[in-house]
C-alpha cells in the first residue's frame, strides 16, 4: 500500500499538496474545537491565541495550497496533454 502511495505521489505531485492542504485544514478545525460560553459562565481560552490566530492561519495556508494543488500541473505533463498525448502510461 505505501509503495502505491509513493508512486502516486511521485507521478502526480499534486495529490500530495492536496493531501498535505486537507491535513492543514482538518489541523486548524481541530484547533479551533473547544468548550464554548453561555450566558450564566464566561470561558476565558475562546479568545485563547491558538483559536484567533494559529488555527485560522492553519486553515488559510491549507485552502491556499489546495486551490494550489487542483490548479498545479509539472510542465512535461501539461505540455503532453496540450499536445493530445496521453499523460498516463
Amino acid at each position: 500500500m505505501l509503495i502505491i502511495m509513493k508512486r502516486i505521489f511521485v507521478k502526480y505531485p499534486h495529490y500530495m499538496l492536496c493531501t498535505i492542504a486537507a491535513s492543514l485544514i482538518l489541523s486548524g478545525l481541530l484547533l479551533m474545537v473547544g468548550e464554548g460560553s453561555t450566558n450564566e459562565t464566561f470561558c476565558p481560552e475562546i479568545i485563547s491565541a491558538r483559536r484567533i490566530r494559529i488555527a485560522p492561519v492553519l486553515c488559510f495556508s491549507g485552502y491556499v495550497l489546495m486551490v494550489f494543488g487542483i490548479i498545479f500541473y509539472r510542465k512535461s505533463v501539461a505540455g503532453m496533454c496540450l499536445k493530445g498525448k496521453s499523460a498516463i502510461k
